[in-house]
């Protein structure tokens, strides 16, 4: 059995948030743009709709979309459940509904936490 080597994941300097805490939508794509080596940020803007419309359509569909190296994007069904008011303390009934889930992969978990 051939034993393949991985490609070296490229790595990327990503400029720092400028409030210091979360991307503004120019900032993300800006850093798009800069890691897949795009001319302009409005390619960047729309290979990142399209592929978050095809992410939205298989969800849609009821697949599990998997995201290599960060996880898992699912829906998932909640069941009913009773629940309390905060404000009064009275029992409220919480309807079942659908949730997208991530679910994090091994290597995701070991990079950030």
């Amino acid at each position: 059995m051939a034993v393949t080597k991985k490609a070296p994941t490229k790595k990327v300097k990503l400029a720092k948030p400028k409030n210091g805490v979360q991307y503004t939508q120019a900032e993300f794509f800006q850093s798009m743009q800069d890691a897949c080596d795009l001319e302009s940020r409005k390619q960047a803007k729309e290979l990142y709709e399209s592929f978050s419309g095809m992410i939205q359509t298989a969800l849609k569909k009821g697949y599990k979309v998997p995201l290599p190296g960060l996880g898992k994007i699912q829906v998932r069904q909640t069941k009913a459940r009773m629940g309390r008011n905060p404000a009064t303390g009275e029992p409220i009934r919480i309807k079942a509904k659908k949730r997208v889930r991530l679910t994090p992969s091994k290597a995701l978990k070991d990079q950030v936490l």
